[in-house]
């Protein structure tokens, strides 16, 4: 059987904050500016993000629940469509609210909608596209009439000064090696706050354009390759990772620190485009795509620095999508982790460029533990 995407929203909180306003939100690191802002904004391409913050007094304006909950209540597939009609709810995050019960069972009980199938599925920014094949195959092999697949993300909420440290190397030359800025303070300047959900149906809507989901393909190096981006533990001298639970085993210096985000730069340099060279060269085999037959090439990267080191490795791979063919949002609402492929859709699907026949290739790679995802939609 058929799945289609009748329709896509998100929710992004607030107005959009320019990048001179990030610290003024976010507040500085020990009292002091950003060493890194200046190479990092460079590099990333970020113009704009959104945080669920409240600019006057500093404090949370939204759970991360609560920020899907808003992106699924957007959602408009068919007039008169009502939220007590969706049987199978799947949502996806890097940071839920609570270590349990589930995220998606929150979303739940922020929507106060009748009883239905509700999954959660965890990670980082593949997340949202594993809540989304669920959702496609529960659809498609006929276990439900519709689904609804969600991402959000809280970021702000661990970007904030109180829960960082400063952590900078005053050797480095950043403007020369502006990998070295991904540490924390790189994602500081790159993750924000956002959400984003699908309706999937068993038929296309009436009188617009659909989008047929034909196949979700996710393949991760996790088996071979050490962790690289994590948080809730710290990384031993042979690459292994201590876990929160692990008390004895994490060094005091290293405890207050325990749920900042980290990133560990060399191995991101090393592996992130190679392993997508690789993934998108197994996943075209196997699905007999051609770079030609692609209208619309949808990828979520995290920063604009990677832009060309991603297109470079499709060439070696002999599947060239040539830039004109590329659609993001980075620029204007920043890194949206699991969320940000949702909030790619949704705006090229309401920009009316969309054509029917034309297909669509979504591209989500994660640095977690290099796993990554692609998704061909064709438009009917």
């Amino acid at each position: 059987m058929n799945a289609y995407i009748t329709d896509v929203a998100a929710y992004l909180p607030h107005e959009p904050i320019e990048n001179d306003q990030v610290e003024d939100i976010l507040g500085k690191v020990n009292d002091l500016p950003s060493r890194t802002k200046r190479i990092v904004l460079k590099n990333n391409g970020i113009k704009q993000r959104h945080y669920a913050i409240d600019p006057a007094t500093g404090r949370l304006t939204h759970s991360n629940a609560g920020l899907a909950a808003e992106a699924i209540r957007r959602l408009t597939p068919c007039p008169g469509f009502e939220l007590s009609a969706i049987e199978t709810l799947c949502c996806a995050t890097t940071s839920p609210d609570l270590l349990f019960p589930g995220h998606a069972l929150m979303v739940l009980g922020e929507l106060g909608i009748p009883a239905c199938e509700a999954v959660s599925t965890h990670g980082i920014c593949i997340s949202g596209m594993t809540a989304l094949k669920y959702a496609y195959m529960n659809v498609a092999m006929g276990l439900s009439e519709n689904a609804v697949a969600s991402a959000s993300e809280l970021s702000s909420s661990f970007m904030r000064a109180k829960f960082l440290s400063a952590r900078s190397d005053p050797d480095t030359d950043l403007s020369q090696k502006p990998i070295r800025a991904f540490d924390a303070d790189f994602l500081r300047w790159m993750l924000s706050d956002g959400a984003g959900a699908v309706f999937i149906s068993g038929r296309p809507a009436d009188g617009r354009i659909s989008l047929r989901i034909d196949w979700i393909d996710q393949i991760s190096y996790a088996g071979q390759i050490d962790t690289c981006m994590y948080a809730g533990g710290a990384k031993e001298p042979d690459g292994s990772i201590a876990g929160w639970r692990q008390t004895e085993s994490i060094p005091e210096t290293e405890k207050p620190y325990l749920f900042s985000v980290r990133q560990d730069i060399r191995l991101l340099e090393r592996h992130i485009t190679a392993t997508m060279g690789r993934a998108l060269a197994t996943i075209a085999d196997r699905h007999h795509l051609e770079p030609n037959s692609i209208d619309w090439f949808l990828p979520h990267y995290s920063s604009a620095y990677f832009r060309p080191k991603f297109y470079d490795v499709m060439k070696e791979v002999n599947f060239e999508i040539p830039e004109k063919k590329w659609f993001t949002n980075l620029p204007t609402k920043g890194n949206t982790g699991s969320a940000a492929i949702y909030i790619i859709i949704e705006e090229l699907f309401h920009s009316g460029r969309i054509q029917k026949g034309q297909q669509l290739l979504c591209f989500i790679p994660e640095s977690g533990r290099f796993s990554h995802c692609f998704m061909l939609l064709t438009a009917v």
